[in-house]
């Protein structure tokens, strides 16, 4: 991609602030020449901060001062109302503006949405805006949403995901005609609530590639390239897998130290664990979108390292240059259009 660039970054934002978004961002900006970074936040600390940086990485990098942060146990409502000048609301009007390409933060989840969504405002034809990840698979990965922002949501809601969630996975290059399947609790067409199965309707009678009812174990088996669900469902299933990922790596390590014979056995199989830990590491699909919004925004976990945090980055550049909203909006407008035919 050679398309240029420019990216607000919520420098102060997640565990760890400037010392994990700064070295980020210099990777990100040694990766892409046609990228140009806005660091947001306490103008002094990152001055600091970029100053031993090599000259032609500064040259890319921008600071825009705010004085105040959002707190990461801080309430949406308290954020929109006290929080006017944080590095979180800066970073995603320098979107608003025109300023900023997209806005990546590892802030509150619940103020960045809620910012997010007050500011930029939603796509016409959305009603809400959703939480999309990539997940790892069989042979693959796949992409998921809601992951918490809409704890209820009815079938018009999970039609929507469906569109927004396709359009990013076809502008990924993950898929030309994106499977998409709805979570659900069976297979069969009798099971699930009245929301999935209507849900299910809107989906056959749609041009989406519609494949049906997903179980929860099935999700990992490559049988869908998009799963939708609501914001509750999907974050309990997000939190259970990476529960379950982080135990067995703990299986692991406890039986390989049991005693002399099983560290012995842990040396020779050194190389299949490391590559086993590598697939299973959650750093590389750091960077979760907020999709349905006028623009783009990217939340990062608030616990990322600089290595996950660039991933986050990784994320809002591409979402960026292929325009996502625009694509909503323009798949959006299609199907719109196509309803009354119908």
């Amino acid at each position: 991609m050679t398309q240029s660039c420019t990216l607000a970054i919520d420098a102060m934002g997640g565990d760890y602030g400037p010392s994990v978004t700064v070295p980020a961002a210099a990777a990100a900006l040694g990766r892409h020449p046609s990228l140009t970074i806005i660091l947001v936040g306490d103008g002094a600390r990152l001055e600091r901060q970029i100053e031993s940086l090599d000259p032609p990485i500064r040259a890319r990098l921008r600071i825009r001062s705010a004085t105040q942060v959002v707190d990461m146990d801080e309430s949406p409502s308290q954020a929109l109302r006290f929080k006017r000048d944080s590095s979180m609301r800066v970073a995603i009007d320098l979107v608003r503006s025109g300023e900023a390409d997209a806005c990546v933060s590892a802030g509150n989840t619940g103020a960045l949405m809620a910012t997010a969504r007050y500011r930029l405002k939603t796509l016409p034809g959305i009603d809400r805006p959703a939480i999309c990840t990539t997940i790892p698979c069989r042979g693959g990965r796949f992409r998921m949403l809601d992951l918490g922002a809409n704890v209820d949501c009815t079938a018009e809601h999970l039609f929507q995901f469906a569109v927004m969630g396709s359009v990013l996975v076809e502008a990924a290059g993950d898929s030309h005609h994106p499977r998409i399947g709805l979570l659900n609790l069976g297979e069969e067409e009798i099971k699930g609530n009245d929301q999935v199965k209507h849900a299910a309707q809107l989906l056959q009678e749609s041009d989406l590639q519609y494949v049906g009812y997903v179980e929860g174990d099935r999700m990992f088996r490559n049988v869908a390239d998009l799963v939708v669900c609501d914001g509750f469902t999907g974050n309990v299933a997000l939190k259970s897998s990476e529960g379950v990922a982080a135990m067995i790596s703990q299986y692991l390590r406890d039986e390989f130290r049991r005693n002399l014979l099983t560290r012995l056995a842990g040396l020779v199989a050194m190389p299949v664990l490391r590559a086993l830990r590598r697939r299973l590491d959650h750093r590389q699909y750091n960077g979760a979108s907020l999709l349905g919004l006028r623009g783009v925004v990217v939340k990062s976990h608030g616990s990322a390292d600089a290595w996950a945090f660039e991933q986050a980055i990784e994320t809002g550049f591409v979402e960026a240059v292929e325009a996502i909203p625009s694509r909503i909006d323009a798949r959006l407008g299609e199907i719109f259009q196509a309803e009354p035919q119908q």
